[in-house]
């Protein structure tokens, strides 16, 4: 960030914390050093970055009207008692803790979220030490295309439209879940009225934003469907990983010893290729549900039983590369 940008949205961020009413966009552009002199257009766009970046740094940006009668008069504030941390005592044992949970996600789109927390941290006098314990901090991926859709709209509370398995759907968000290095999105369906859970890997299109706002749900039936996730039905599979790819897959498996001289008349299909591994590895007991998380992997993953899923995989990969 430059120093002209890091000083406009210092600027802002005290012009919008220091205000005891929400401050109108015209306001803001008379009050704030940095967008003197923009044309109408350029203030616009400035202003929305500038607002984004805020709140991507963790520093809550409220949107209201001073009056009932005049609700389209939009201003822009941030609340002290939204922004502020009050007072916090960790533990050694407890910041070492934070510091490792905020190496947690190797995606780049999740990480620079929970630097930002880190630092409000850091900004109220406590230092979470990551590097102490660097070496034992587990790691979750987020690489489904359409997972950084569904996380913002998710964080925002703004209802999201995909197509799953054919169908349009229109969800209210409420929760993402990982289960098993897979990721499921919990949320209302407007449509059954209902609530349903998704797996992201399986959304077909890129998701849309949607109008409307997301109901807050009961708490108890967001749990109840994170329960039913963590139940489902697993079954063994047993798979072939080339040596050194899908670190992330193979940490939930164990290796298996295959003698391929054993049994002559075995059918090569079931050996892995030169350079790959044969692992087990417990995956969903539905060959669909199972196959979106293994053909994401390409080439680097082969199935070698059963069968079935390695047909489903092919066929979602052939799936893919006729809708690409």
């Amino acid at each position: 960030m430059s120093a002209r940008k890091s000083e406009r949205i210092m600027n802002l961020t005290i012009c919008l914390l220091m205000a005891r009413r929400f401050v109108e966009r015209e306001q803001i552009r008379e009050l704030v050093e940095g967008y003197h002199g923009l044309s109408d257009q350029a203030f616009e766009r400035t202003f929305e970055r500038d607002k984004d970046d805020l709140r991507a740094m963790g520093v809550p940006v409220e949107t209201g009207s001073n009056s009932p009668l005049f609700p389209d008069e939009v201003g822009y504030r941030i609340r002290r008692r939204d922004f502020e941390l009050p007072e916090i005592d960790f533990t050694p044992a407890e910041l070492a803790a934070l510091g490792v949970a905020s190496t947690v996600w190797d995606d780049a789109r999740l990480g620079g979220q929970a630097t930002a927390a880190l630092a409000k941290l850091r900004a109220s006098g406590l230092d979470p030490d990551a590097d102490r314990v660097a070496t034992f901090a587990p790691t979750v991926g987020a690489r489904e295309p359409a997972f950084e859709t569904l996380w913002q709209a998710t964080l925002a509370g703004q209802p999201v439209a995909f197509t799953y398995r054919g169908l349009a759907r229109v969800v209210e968000p409420w929760r993402l879940v990982n289960r098993k290095g897979a990721w499921y999105l919990i949320g209302l369906d407007r449509t059954r009225g209902e609530g349903r859970s998704y797996k992201v890997s399986r959304i077909e299109d890129a998701p849309r934003l949607a109008k409307g706002e997301v109901t807050p749900p009961d708490p108890a039936v967001v749990e109840e469907h994170v329960r039913s996730l963590t139940a489902r039905r697993d079954t063994l599979a047993m798979i072939a990983v080339r040596d050194g790819a899908a670190p992330d897959l193979v940490r939930f498996a164990w290796p298996v010893e295959l003698e391929p001289d054993a049994n002559p008349d075995a059918d090569p299909a079931a050996q892995p290729p030169p350079g790959f591994t044969a692992w087990r590895l417990r995956v969903a007991s539905d060959p669909a549900d199972a196959a979106g998380d293994i053909a994401w992997y390409g080439p680097d993953v082969v199935v070698l039983d059963p069968p079935e899923l390695a047909a489903a995989v092919r066929a979602h990969l052939e799936a893919v590369a006729a809708w690409r």
